[in-house]
């Protein structure tokens, strides 16, 4: 795992993309603060900017890094979430302007993967996470169901856990800073 740790920081560093698994499915990544990079999975997945993505970090204290304001609620959905829990924060900061929604929010999923965990923290930043799939197509759920134009866009493809079939994408849930919360996926 450790080797494919430091190829994945070499690739984000000079701003590439990598397919690695998420603690859901199969996910393309990026800076999330490197607008060129995030520019490329647009051009990759062939998704309008106007529908943003999700940014991983690695723990609460990584995600006050990226959010102005934290709700009190989004503490306690995710202590006791059953299962990997993305929620969608009011006034980002700290991260590139083409991966923020319009309605000036942003996705971001605290992870408890250990290999993605291991590559935030030495990273440094969040990193962007999409389904690998051209928009519209279903998302694989596994590394055989990803197609070559996909594996072939990429600058690095990790070799860990190739062979196991990931999880389901992650809940969704949109939480305000005037204490507004909307479940968008179960």
């Amino acid at each position: 795992m450790k080797a494919e740790i430091e190829k994945s920081l070499e690739v984000l560093k000079r701003g590439g993309l990598i397919l690695y698994p998420t603690d859901t499915v199969w996910g393309i990544g990026c800076d999330a603060t490197n607008a060129d990079a995030i520019d490329k999975i647009y051009k990759l997945k062939q998704r309008a900017e106007s529908k943003s993505m999700i940014c991983l970090v690695h723990d609460f204290k990584m995600l006050n890094q990226y959010v102005e304001e934290i709700p009190e609620v989004a503490y306690d959905i995710l202590k006791y979430a059953a299962k990997p829990t993305t929620i969608i924060y009011d006034d980002p900061i700290r991260v590139a302007m083409n991966i923020i929604a319009e309605d000036n929010s942003l996705a971001i999923r605290v992870v408890k993967d250990d290999f993605c965990k291991t590559l935030l923290r030495k990273f440094r930043k969040p990193i962007v996470s999409t389904s690998a799939n051209v928009s519209g197509k279903a998302t694989p759920q596994s590394f055989a169901e990803i197609s070559e134009e996909i594996k072939n866009g990429v600058d690095y493809v990790v070799n860990h856990n190739q062979k196991a079939k990931r999880g389901t994408p992650s809940a969704i849930i949109k939480l305000t800073l005037d204490g507004m919360v909307k479940v968008i996926r179960e």
